[in-house]
């Protein structure tokens, strides 16, 4: 019987202009925005206090925004970097154009924005991808380019045998 691991791509499979749509959403909650709130010590009350956010511009709670980012670029993880990442090296040109409320479904697609190989690192490449997050009716509510140093598939099948 055959063994199959789950894992991301490699660089040589990555190809600039490809884009991965990652299901299924996740539906942000409200627990989800009071823990990440919390753990991260951000007391912001537009995402922690009803009556507050109740009287400001969108009428309710904000999800932070740094949930949705990292929920974005987690929901990228199983179909693109799973085991063939080596290192994120940054992230950019992050924007939220429109707001995430309790209740709303983060959709997530990765596009493949450039893929070369690294100079200074032998078997690694660079790749450059931007995440785009939308909620349930389509609106963007988040982008964000990300930078990661990833594994060529020849480089890990020589240090693995």
């Amino acid at each position: 019987m055959s063994e199959i691991v789950q894992r991301g791509l490699y660089v040589d499979e990555l190809e600039v202009g490809a884009r991965y749509v990652h299901r299924p959403g996740r539906t942000a909650t409200e627990a989800d925005n009071v823990l990440f709130s919390s753990i991260t010590m951000n007391t912001q009350a537009l995402h922690l206090d009803a009556a507050y956010s109740a009287t400001q511009p969108f009428g309710q709670r904000l999800m932070n925004s740094m949930w949705t980012l990292a929920t974005m670029v987690g929901a990228s993880v199983s179909q693109i970097t799973q085991g063939t990442l080596v290192a994120q090296l940054g992230l950019t040109d992050i924007s939220f154009p429109a707001p995430l409320f309790h209740g709303d479904t983060l959709c997530t697609e990765t596009e493949i924005l450039d893929v070369r190989p690294s100079a200074s690192r032998p078997g690694q490449g660079i790749v450059t991808m931007r995440h785009t997050g939308r909620n349930q009716d389509g609106t963007v509510v988040a982008v964000a380019t990300r930078t990661a140093l990833m594994w060529y598939r020849d480089a890990t099948e020589r240090s693995s045998s």
